[in-house]
């Protein structure tokens, strides 16, 4: 209590009665907001003798004010307090700051419609899928279904403008409807069985998959039963590597791991049955606060934003926990549920998301703030929708046109994903051409995602200038990936580290960043680490070709149990980087063999 305001004098008109209690200090500042079933006593315990912690005596001692609302009901006070919350932020309630919303699978509404990544507003025309706890998810489910279901890809745009089937077409991840090899009344069929599929209901589609087998095999008409047959066949091949949660229905499993005031709150999402992941949300107290306020708080907010699921486990009761239910429950139209004491696989769900948060938040504070600070300053320069979750870097490196590479490195938003870092050995004779040798790398690259083999990025630069750029925006245009954005990254002035270009579109001039910047960084970073990767791929493989092989110097090794060996591990790196019991594995290697490559190997 302070001198500016008496709480105990204001404490005799408040009711006892649900609403929300906002505190104010100096210069009209929001200090807090809360819910209460009873205001009375809610308001009452911040001015008790007794019993406050330090940082909650230090947020009392700066109240010039207050101000109470009465609400109808506890869900009424639940909404009013989240609203004021996002419009006054107030500076010591828990703030749950999100990068960005949950992104959906988005089936638009045109004559032939199409599935895209969407965040935002789902009152937008068209249905959603979803939500999914990263972008990841979303690009790897629609990407299994591209699998199965050979919809259209392409923007309006081009789709209205082909004259020709695209290369999705070609390696059978598109019907073509552009060009009208296959009718409406077809895709539309295609389109339902997407939408069984994106619904969990895989019964309902292997169902009717099957029929159309049957009916199409009992008019002969074998080519289409054929395709039906595949369709069938690829369906259970995804339904086989999926993981499945074992935990029926929707559920989110919500962890908290705290170091100080810092927290991160987990959230592992299962739908249909199904685990999608796990979404990371790191946030601050500016005052002690116990587990039950955090989650809480965080129930509050999040789910405000977020349709809940029906099931909502966490490791303690939160503050006002079956308001927060019947709130949750009353927007969402459904009954949820929040558990806080389970047993069996929930509870084996929940340590294991206990323990993501741990390591996660760890990471976190290790490196609090850089990368991700570069991250949105880069955002905001390319004015990108959201923050990127994943970047590629290209770069190529010869002498004289001799033994070319190209390199790929990855970086999130973590920091360089060293595992999925990859080069490729340019095959055509590019004669020291950089563009041909990008061409040749970006189409070897993003035709094998586009067969499932890795990971679309969200933003792809090439080390290079107006040329690289042009080279790769036809690349990506030809294999209809025209909505991934590409950045060319040129040297500066006298090939000076800091004085970089960006080349961000086919008819801008380049963009001058500035060399203090977080974005000027993390971009000279990711370019010297695709540089340094490039290079030392292209001296390796030089290297090779000038040199005599270890294993040609064996005794013992000859030309078959060589060939075995590079066959077995891929290459001669893998091969000296081999274990004794892994050698062993290999066909026609003995352990006198096994034990004599080993020394001389690693010598």
């Amino acid at each position: 209590m302070t001198d500016f305001f008496d709480g105990k004098k204001f404490l005799k008109t408040v009711p006892s009665r649900p609403g929300v209690y906002t505190m104010y200090g100096k210069d009209d500042l929001c200090l807090y907001v809360g819910k209460a079933r009873n205001l009375k006593n809610r308001v009452g315990s911040y001015f008790r003798n007794t019993g406050l912690t330090t940082k909650t005596m230090v947020m009392v001692s700066k109240i010039e004010r207050m101000d109470v609302q009465i609400t109808r009901s506890d869900n009424e006070a639940l909404l009013l307090e989240y609203n004021l919350i996002q419009s006054l932020k107030p500076r010591y309630n828990i703030m749950m700051r999100d990068d960005k919303s949950y992104p959906y699978i988005r089936l638009t509404d045109e004559a032939f419609p199409r599935l895209t990544f969407y965040r935002g507003s789902t009152r937008r025309s068209g249905q959603f899928f979803g939500p999914y706890p990263n972008a990841g998810a979303v690009r790897e489910t629609v990407n299994q279904i591209h699998k199965i279901i050979p919809l259209r890809q392409c923007k309006d745009s081009v789709f209205k403008n082909r004259t020709r089937p695209c290369l999705q077409h070609q390696i059978g991840r598109c019907s073509a409807p552009c060009t009208t090899e296959i009718s409406r009344e077809a895709y539309l069929e295609d389109i339902n069985q997407a939408r069984l599929l994106l619904s969990g209901d895989d019964t309902t589609l292997d169902k009717e998959l099957n029929q159309k087998m049957e009916l199409f095999a009992a008019e002969l008409r074998f080519e289409e039963a054929a395709r039906f047959r595949d369709r069938i066949r690829q369906l259970r091949m995804v339904k086989a590597g999926q993981f499945v949660a074992q935990l029926s229905g929707d559920v989110d499993v919500i962890a908290l791991a705290r170091e100080g005031l810092t927290f991160c709150v987990s959230i592992l999402t299962v739908r249909d049955g199904m685990n999608l992941g796990q979404k990371n949300i790191i946030s601050s107290s500016s005052r002690e606060t116990e587990d039950n306020e955090i989650l809480g708080a965080f129930l509050s907010q999040h789910y405000m934003r977020q349709k809940p699921p029906s099931e909502l486990i966490l490791p303690t009761e939160p503050v006002d926990s079956d308001i927060l239910a019947n709130a949750l429950s009353q927007i969402s139209g459904y009954k949820v549920q929040i558990k806080s004491v389970v047993r069996g696989k929930r509870d084996r769900w929940l340590q294991m998301a206990q323990l993501n948060a741990k390591e996660y938040l760890a990471r976190h504070l290790q490196d609090e703030g850089n990368n991700l600070k570069k991250l949105e300053e880069l955002s905001s320069l390319l004015e990108l929708d959201s923050i990127p979750e994943r970047i590629e870097c290209f770069d190529i490196s010869h002498t004289m046109g001799e033994r070319t590479v190209a390199s790929c490195v990855v970086f999130d938003q973590q920091g360089p994903v060293n595992g999925e870092y990859r080069r490729f050995n340019i095959k055509q004779d590019t004669r020291g051409d950089d563009y041909a040798a990008m061409g040749e790398a970006l189409d070897r690259r993003y035709r094998r995602v586009l067969e499932g083999e890795g990971q679309m990025p969200d933003l792809l630069l090439v080390d290079g200038g107006i040329g690289q750029f042009n080279r790769a925006r036809k690349v990506l245009d030809e294999l209809g990936l025209s909505e991934l954005r590409i950045v060319g990254v040129a040297k500066g002035l006298e090939r000076r580290s800091g004085q970089e270009r960006l080349f961000l579109s086919r008819s801008e001039q380049p963009t001058i960043l500035d060399h203090l910047s977080g974005a000027s960084h993390l971009i000279q970073a990711i370019r010297d680490e695709a540089h340094r990767f490039a290079i030392t791929g292209h001296r390796a493989r030089r290297q090779k070709a000038r040199t005599v092989s270890k294993l040609e110097q064996i005794e013992g090794i000859g030309a078959v149990k060589r060939r075995a060996l590079l066959n077995h591990f891929g290459g001669l790196r893998q091969v000296t980087q081999a274990s004794l019991e892994e050698l062993l594995n290999v066909p026609g290697i003995n352990r006198k063999l096994a034990d004599k490559l080993f020394v001389e190997l690693k010598n």
